[in-house]
């Protein structure tokens, strides 16, 4: 492609929404986090493998349980300008106010820990708060 010479019309989307293929066999939960998994560039739910990478959080139940790889795609929203409340994780990888502004790492689709769990865990995403509730997380 060349520099452009004069304007362009160029496409816009809001930063905050994105929809992925998802993985056959596969139900994704609405609140959950979302990953692409690398070795098949499909979307899964969150989980403990280093093969992840986080996407963000799934709008709307999911369903390709009876589909093939890519049938349908998951919506999900991301994005600093929304963070969203995961589990935090206990004991030694507990996530506590000292740890804000530290990547957290993904324990299952709905939970977040303080470590990679001895590099057996993909990043989640940035953590932004925690309070009684959990971990607030940006994707």
């Amino acid at each position: 492609m060349t520099a452009a010479a004069a304007d362009r019309n160029t496409i816009r989307r809001d930063g905050s929404v994105f929809e992925f293929p998802v993985k056959a066999a596969t139900k994704i939960f609405a609140g959950t986090m979302v990953a692409i998994d690398t070795v098949n560039n499909l979307a899964i739910p969150g989980k403990t493998a280093t093969t992840l990478k986080s996407v963000g959080v799934c709008q709307a139940f999911t369903d390709n349980s009876t589909g093939v790889d890519g049938d349908i795609k998951v919506r999900l929203f991301r994005g600093p300008e929304a963070v969203f409340r995961m589990a935090n994780s206990a004991a030694g990888d507990l996530i506590v106010l000292g740890d804000i502004g530290a990547d957290c790492y993904m324990v299952d689709d709905s939970t977040v820990a303080k470590t990679s769990g001895t590099a057996t865990r993909s990043i989640a995403g940035k953590i932004r708060d925690v309070d009684s509730g959990g971990v607030w997380v940006e994707f």
